[in-house]
């Protein structure tokens, strides 16, 4: 079986994840939780700004 270095690295990569434990897909999970809460009340919102001529 030949040596890649990209996948050598690939597996290193995926160890140092499962080191880290959940850490980053919190942090994910919670910018996606933050980021549709701000577009849901812009979309909510938005339709309250009215021009009465």
């Amino acid at each position: 079986m030949e040596h890649h270095p990209t996948v050598a690295w690939l597996t290193e990569a995926a160890g140092a994840a499962e080191q880290q434990g959940a850490g980053i897909l919190l942090r994910i999970v919670l910018i996606v939780m933050v980021l549709g809460c701000v577009l849901t009340a812009w979309f909510l919102l938005r339709g309250y700004k009215r021009k009465d001529d």
